[in-house]
Order: C-alpha cells, then structure tokens, then sequence
C-alpha cells in the first residue's frame, strides 16, 4: 500500500516523451473523461523537458486566456512576451524554438473561440509543421475533443501524430493506493472506488472499506458524495439530466437489456439509443455482447455501468438523500452491507475476467460473457490456440461443489464456436469462488487437467504481478 505521486502510465508516457525526442512535429491529443489524471500524466512527461511550456485554460474571456498564456509561457520563452497576442503568432513563435507547448482544458478555449481549432490548423500547415515543436491538446469533455479536435469534421482531423484515450488505472496499479493487503478486501476497493486517480487518492490510509465508503460517498460532506452528479451536470449541462440518472439507475439496480431499461426510464426504445450512446462516449456506460457474436450482426446486447463508483452511488446513493441522512452513521450497516455481496457480484466477475490472461496460459482472441436462451457464462476466453476457456464465479458465502462443476459443463457445451483453424475447440474449465471449494470439487479439480480453481487470492495475486 504506497501512496505514490504517479503511478504506472509507462505506455502514456513513453508515447508522449518519444514525441517531444522527436525531430518532427507532433500533434498529440490526450483526452478522456474528468479525474483520471491527465494533467498530472503531460505534467510528468514533460517534467525534464527545459522548453517545455504548460499552461491550464480557464473559462474566461479570450482576451484574459492569451494574456494568462503569455504570462505562462513567457516563464520559459521570454520573447513570447513581445509578441502579439495572437494565436497564430504565438505558436508560430514557439515553433520557431521547438517548444513542447501543453494546452490543457483545450475545450475552455474552443467556448470562448469557436474558430480556435481552424487558426490552430491554419498556422500548423503553414509554420509548425516543418519544425520540430509538439504541440499537446489535452480536454476533460470527450463530446468536445472528439468532435472539435478528432472527427473528420474538425479543422484538425488528420494532423494528429498521436492520440491518448486515457483510462482509469487497472486494479493491478489501483491497489496501491487501498488500505489493505487482504485480497478479499482489495476487491471489494475496487468494486466501489475503482482506478480513477481522483477517487483514489480521496482514500484515507488509515481505515476500513466500510468507514472509507461512510466518510466520502454516504456522508452528505463526503469529498465523493456528489461526484457523479458533477461529472455529468458538466459534460451534458441542463439538457435532461434527469433521463440520464435514471437510465444510470436503471443499469445500476440490474435492468441490463434495452427493453428493461427503456421500460424503467419511461422512455421509448429508439430514443433510448441516443442517452446510452452518450453515455457510452463518455465512458460510464459499456455494451457487452456474447463473446462468441459478431458485434457488427448481432442484436443481442446487455449495458452495465463502467466506472465502480458511479455503480456504487446510483445504487446506494441517487435518490436515498432521506435515509441516509436520516440513518446517519449506521447507513452503511443498514443501506448497503445486507446487499453488498450482491453488488459485487457482477464486479467480481469482472475482475475475474481480468485475471484470466494470466490464470491460464494461452494468448486470448477474445474474453467476455456469453449467454444464450436459458444458459449464461461469466468468463468465456477464446483462446488463439483453439482453447476454449468457460468460467464461473460465485462471490457468495458458500463454497462452490461439484453440482457448480457440473452445471458449468452443461452450459459450456452449448457455445458454438470454432477456432481460426476450424478444430475442435479444446474445453477448459475455471471456478472463481469467494469462499473457496468444497472438497470433492477439490479433489475433481486435483484428477482432472482441463478444470482449474480460484480464489480472491489468486486473481488478485496474478493480476498484480
């Protein structure tokens, strides 16, 4: 458990410190959704970097923005501060001297300057990019990057020499910052708080899951407690949040298929295409499909809530504000311990999938759910060498027997797949429990090659090797 400045990001940062090497001009766009550290990530890379110039946009008038990026950069390229305050003039300016010039929360300047991103095209093609400057974009509202800075309708599509889609840490990096070495307890860290930098570094070191949960997301002055309803209130403004928490919602109490959901919001299903392909781009909500299906054919699709902590609040939190004020200190006992097994079920799976490249060893074209009809996997891996690997995961009290064992049989002969060479696929069989394995299952496992046993501490262990 270190608390570490920064940590891990070695591809991020590779990519963004080969480019500033370079002898050529580098575009580089790094966006993403709020707290996942992309400020510190440019702040890092460049941090040995003697020309290099960063400078955080604010929403104020155009005119204050260039004065206060005048004044940043001028730090480190005096002359910058005799030239007009221009734009085009002054990156033209710090072309000239092959700076790494960071502009950070780039979106504030394209609502204060619509034309921003043509002035910035205009003196790339004419100046910049015959120098060796890297020139970095980086924005908070993905809407905003993708449409104004990455899609082919932007001024600046094509220009782009690289392109950081930044995402939350894994749980391999994420566990260095939770106040336990309890793999069990790790889990169940990042079932609620995930790997986003920010959420992460609100943790108190010195305390529970359970008093870390109360402090920061039930209390009503927890630092987490209204996170989600920011996040969204900036990225979509007044346009109908309230359809977008209640399709949230939705998600987060189990209505996963678009007809559960569109009957839930009261919205109907055509329209309802719209909200989740918002939430989608935003990265809060995902579509799972049957890792065995083509995604561009089939019509099978289940949604689920991407970020643990937005799960955790649309659950336990949205909507609760009576009890839980009312409830005070006991309303992590009283609100969410008699069903957080339950909760964590789907996120355990999750990780379990995860852990799966490294649990079995062959390389995976594909790793997923599967279901069909009245037959559901959690894990499904379908290996390059024609493995087939179906999983099962229980995070329940019990252990896991032979009757699971069995089941898990039945319901992995009914995948079809066929493996690139057109084989047969060879059947493997995973039993990720909580609580660990009943002795006959234990000793099939022990007679048997193609079965195989986990435990939080396994999954935990080899993902964090």
């Amino acid at each position: 458990m270190v608390h570490s400045r920064f940590v891990n990001r070695e591809a991020e940062l590779d990519t963004l410190r080969s480019r500033f090497r370079s002898d050529t001009a580098d575009l580089v766009v790094i966006y993403g959704r709020r707290r996942l550290g992309k400020s510190a990530l440019v702040r890092e890379a460049i941090g040995d970097v003697e020309n290099a110039v960063y400078w955080q946009a604010t929403e104020e008038t155009p005119e204050v923005q260039l004065a206060d990026f005048v004044e940043t950069a001028s730090e480190t390229v005096p002359l910058i501060d005799d030239i007009q305050r221009d734009w085009e003039a002054l990156l033209r300016a710090l072309g000239r001297e092959d700076a790494v010039v960071v502009l950070d929360e780039f979106p504030y300047l394209i609502q204060s300057d619509e034309a921003l991103p043509s002035k910035i095209q205009r003196v790339w093609d004419l100046h910049l990019e015959g120098t060796a400057m890297t020139l970095v974009l980086v924005g908070s509202s993905i809407s905003v990057m993708e449409e104004k800075v990455l899609s082919g309708g932007s001024p600046l599509y094509g220009r782009r020499t690289a392109a950081i889609d930044l995402p939350p840490l894994s749980l391999e990096n994420a566990r260095r910052f939770y106040p336990t070495d309890d793999p069990d307890t790790i889990l169940q860290f990042w079932g609620v708080f995930g790997g986003t930098p920010y959420y992460l570094r609100a943790l108190s070191p010195s305390t529970s899951l359970p008093e870390n949960i109360r402090s920061h997301v039930l209390s009503e002055h927890g630092v987490l407690h209204n996170e989600p309803e920011f996040l969204l209130r900036t990225e979509f403004g007044i346009r109908e949040p309230q359809t977008y928490y209640t399709i949230l919602r939705a998600i987060a109490t189990g209505k996963r298929e678009a007809n559960e959901i569109a009957n839930f919001v009261g919205v109907d299903s055509n329209t309802l295409g719209s909200y989740l392909s918002k939430l989608r781009r935003l990265r809060l909500v995902e579509r799972d499909i049957p890792v065995t299906a083509n995604p561009n054919a089939t019509r099978k699709s289940r949604y689920r809530l991407k970020e643990p902590l937005f799960r955790f609040w649309f659950r336990y939190v949205y909507s609760q504000e009576g009890k839980l004020a009312q409830l005070g200190s006991e309303a992590y006992e009283r609100l969410v311990e008699p069903s957080f097994s339950d909760y964590m079920g789907s996120m355990f799976e999750i990780a379990c999938q995860q852990a799966l490249p490294s649990l079995i060893s062959t390389t995976f074209q594909g790793i997923g759910y599967w279901w069909h009809r009245h037959h559901e996997l959690d894990v499904v891996g379908l290996g390059t060498d024609g493995t087939l690997v179906a999983g099962e995961c229980k995070y329940t009290s019990r252990e896991m027997n032979e009757g699971d064992l069995a089941d898990l049989e039945r319901s992995a002969a009914r995948i079809r797949w066929t493996p690139e060479d057109g084989s047969e696929p060879t059947l493997h069989y995973c039993c990720f429990c909580r609580s660990g394995f009943s002795d006959g299952l234990r000793a099939a496992a022990d007679d048997r090659d193609d079965v195989a046993l986990f435990t939080p501490e396994e999954i935990v262990g080899r993902v964090s090797e």
